[in-house]
Parts: C-alpha cells; sequence; structure tokens
C-alpha cells in the first residue's frame, strides 16, 4: 500500500527532494544567492558614484589647467601658495574653528 503510493507519486516526490535541496542545501542556495545579489548592487551604486566623481575631477581640471588665472586662483586656496613679496593672512570662521 505505501509502495504503491510512492511509486504513484514518485515525480512530485523527487521534485520536492530536489527544491529542498536546491533551497537550503546547495551550495548556491536561495540565501547566499540573495547576499551575492544585494553585494552586487552596492558595488554597482558604489560604482556610480566614482563614476560622478571622476566626471566632476575632470571637468575641474580643464577648468584649473586651461586657464592662468584659474590656476592661479586655485593654488591659492588649495595649498595656501602666495608670491614673494604677498603677505598671507588666513581667515578661519568661528563655526568651523569649534568643529
Amino acid at each position: 500500500m505505501l509502495m504503491d503510493k510512492l511509486v504513484r507519486y514518485r515525480y512530485i516526490i523527487l521534485f520536492s527532494a530536489f527544491t529542498l535541496w536546491m533551497v537550503f542545501f546547495d551550495s548556491n542556495n536561495v540565501f547566499y544567492r540573495v547576499s551575492v545579489s544585494n553585494d552586487i548592487s552596492e558595488l554597482e551604486h558604489s560604482c556610480n558614484l566614482y563614476k560622478k566623481q571622476i566626471i566632476e575631477l575632470n571637468r575641474q581640471r580643464t577648468e584649473v589647467l586651461g586657464n592662468l588665472v584659474n590656476l592661479e586662483k586655485y593654488a591659492r586656496e588649495k595649498y595656501l601658495m602666495k608670491k614673494d613679496n604677498e603677505d598671507l593672512f588666513i581667515v578661519v570662521d568661528a563655526e568651523k574653528a569649534e568643529d
């Protein structure tokens, strides 16, 4: 009697066992695939952010290197460079000094 039911539903039993194996016990189970998918989406998001930063930096570089006045302004602001006959005064905001 039991053997007849097993033979009768053998495909359903085999499919169920295969599905359980693939969902829970296989090295590429559902939980692993979801975590890998989340990692991939985070990395793609980071890649897009870095691409935007590269585009912005390239724009800034062409803007600074394309004009001597802009290059001098950039050097003065970022690196506190000055000419030989100049005095340099650094003004710091009170809000920024507290941080």
